[in-house]
């Protein structure tokens, strides 16, 4: 009797340690819920409930890998719960198992085709994956269970942004304002769109309305501030910058775009300071290592320039101008097995970026493979035609080739667009003289030949 009425007093502790971490969620204290629930849980482990709390609370502080194992032992204990299913697909998904995420969302349609959140969440899945005419699909069969669902129109819309497909993406989203008008973040990516579809105004108005709902959103507030940063409202851009710093020090991208306001306003101190900061905040990011670089480089200090270059080769770069540029300074430095390793790079992201294919023809022609060179400077020809410097280069290499009639051709093409270049005139001159010494060589050769052939006469 007695260890029967522990037995009570400790299910009802558990219940009231449920409750409080219900409370604690409704008012945002996700640690301490988590602490509540798992004491819970340690009393009464098969309470599937509690494992899905537990699973929506740590999905509320982005600890995805331990929601599933949640999700995974409440599914466990109740084994057709389709709102476990759906959470747990979902974060199949941002956890990028797409396989298993689909798997379960079929499961949910098999159990009961009317669940409409089983097509609402698969849209974002099929996104995730690039399979944009099945996250159609998915939207259409939502609709004809639920036609004015919010979330659908959101899912879609980023299906439609995904794609480029912006003012799709717009109408979707402007109906998700319509529907709900406090969805998370709805203005904010209104304003990303209109932005993307070159339309800045309106995206203004939307990147003001999300932050007059949530003016402390850093993410809204960074986005805001390179939107200003790109559309010339410089001052309004560094107010944003600084503002994040205010409510988070450490947002190393805030201090790079300061100091990139300070180096294109050539207060290089300033801006060498602010990279120099952004880069000890998080060593992980992309532009402080390649813009000290290149302000090592302006003070001629190229062992510094190519330590902070190697630190940038590091970091998983995907902006083709960024490492065609890197591609430069390596070359600068003398380190051509770097500046091919960017440029390569850079062209297996965008193939038809001319710049890229015009340094790698000066290194081939530096290491003398001037066939190689020519092709290469061709082929940025072929790309942009009035490429001066690939013009001059392969004329120089033309007549290093001894193809004169080549490189006189590109001279000329090159003279017609920029006739005060002083290498040109060189190269002209050069041209000129590589001919008549062919002229000369072939005048002698047949004076020779007649003396020959009037000796052997006599």
């Amino acid at each position: 009797m007695i260890f029967e009425d522990m037995e009570f007093g400790s299910y009802d502790k558990a219940e009231q340690k449920a409750y409080k971490a219900y409370e604690l969620y409704e008012d945002g204290n996700m640690t301490q819920a988590l602490d509540e629930l798992e004491t819970a849980i340690e009393i009464n482990p098969a309470n599937s409930s509690w494992h899905f709390n537990k699973a929506l609370t740590l999905d509320s502080i982005s600890r995805f890998e331990d929601a599933i194992t949640e999700y995974e032992t409440a599914l466990e204990l109740n084994p057709n719960d389709l709102e476990i299913m759906n959470s747990l697909a979902v974060d199949y998904t941002r956890t990028g198992q797409y396989d298993l995420a689909i798997n379960t969302f079929e499961h949910i349609q098999e159990l009961d085709p009317e669940f409409e959140p089983g097509y609402c969440n698969r849209i974002i899945t099929y996104t995730e994956m690039g399979l944009h005419d099945m996250a159609e699909q998915m939207f259409y069969l939502a609709q004809q269970i639920k036609p004015d669902c919010a979330l659908c129109y959101y899912n879609i819309g980023n299906s439609l942004f995904a794609r480029g497909e912006y003012k799709g993406a717009i109408r979707c989203w402007l109906r998700t304002a319509e529907l709900e008008p406090t969805h998370p973040q709805i203005n904010y990516r209104i304003a990303q769109a209109y932005w993307s579809d070159g339309k800045t105004e309106q995206s203004r108005e939307h990147f003001l309305a999300e932050l007059r709902i949530n003016p402390g959103d850093i993410d809204v507030i960074f986005d805001f501030g390179m939107f200003l940063l790109e559309t010339g409202d410089i001052e309004s851009a560094k107010e944003k910058f600084n503002r994040i710093l205010e409510l988070d020090p450490d947002f190393a991208a805030a201090l790079f775009y300061l100091g990139e306001i300070a180096f294109n306003s050539n207060d290089c101190e300033r801006s060498l300071e602010l990279y120099n900061r952004a880069l000890q905040k998080d060593g992980s990011l992309a532009g402080p290592c390649y813009r000290l670089a290149q302000q090592a480089l302006m003070k001629d200090k190229k062992t510094e320039a190519r330590a902070y270059l190697v630190s940038e080769l590091k970091l998983a770069l995907e902006d083709a101008e960024t490492l065609v540029s890197m591609g430069s300074m390596f070359l600068a430095i003398g380190d051509p097995g770097c500046a091919t390793h960017c440029l390569l790079k850079a062209v297996d992201i965008d193939c038809s970026n001319a710049e890229a294919y015009y340094y790698l023809g000066v290194i081939s022609a530096t290491k003398g493979d001037f066939e190689d060179a020519a092709e290469l400077f061709a082929h940025t020809l072929d790309i942009i035609n009035e490429h001066i410097p690939a013009l001059r280069d392969s004329a120089s290499v033309y007549l290093t080739m001894g193809k004169l009639t080549d490189a006189a051709e590109r001279i000329s093409k090159a003279r017609a667009l920029d006739g005060s270049d002083p290498q040109l005139k060189r190269l002209e001159r050069a041209i000129f003289l590589a001919r008549m010494k062919r002229r000369l060589i072939y005048s002698i050769r047949r004076f020779r030949s007649g003396f020959t052939s009037r000796n052997s006469i006599l």
